[in-house]
């Protein structure tokens, strides 16, 4: 059992697996703006990806097994168990991971319209040149920008 006896191969899973979670949730947002896609994006990120220690009862008597694992997937045991103390610690730490995640989200925004701004302004942005044609397929017709476009007939292929 290659993933059952690894446990870097199932964190490694669990991040390919959330990283397609992430994506397709920000695709699926599509309908939003920017500005909200990427805050709320971060912060499901934040939720999934903020880790916590555990400890599980063994057969044994006496024996646990301890370990990291995602915090809310402690406290969706710690759920099912109906064990409060250890829902409230990997509860706090999934908030935890939420609002930093919110946080770096609205920062990440924040610094993208103020770098917008500053090439609105045209602060940092390099001029292009002024005789250069931005038009390819103007120049390639070997027609001048200023030049209206004439309409064209119809050429229908020539067969043999």
């Amino acid at each position: 059992m290659l993933i059952s006896d690894s446990m870097s191969q199932l964190w490694l899973t669990y991040i390919g697996l959330s990283l397609i979670v992430l994506v397709s949730g920000y695709l699926g947002l599509a309908f939003l703006p920017r500005l909200l896609r990427l805050p709320i994006t971060l912060l499901v990120a934040g939720m999934l990806w903020m880790p916590t220690r555990f400890h599980l009862p063994l057969i044994e008597e006496g024996e646990f097994y301890t370990g990291l694992a995602p915090a809310i997937v402690v406290s969706t045991v710690a759920l099912l168990d109906k064990n409060g103390s250890v829902l409230l610690s990997a509860g706090l730490l999934v908030v935890a991971g939420a609002l930093l995640g919110l946080a770096l989200g609205i920062l990440g925004v924040w610094r993208g319209k103020r770098n917008v701004s500053k090439q609105d302004a045209g602060e940092g942005v390099a001029e292009k040149p002024a005789g250069r044609m931005h038009n390819n397929n103007d120049r390639r017709r070997g027609r001048d920008r200023n030049q209206k476009s004439q309409p064209r007939q119809r050429q229908e292929p020539k067969i043999g």
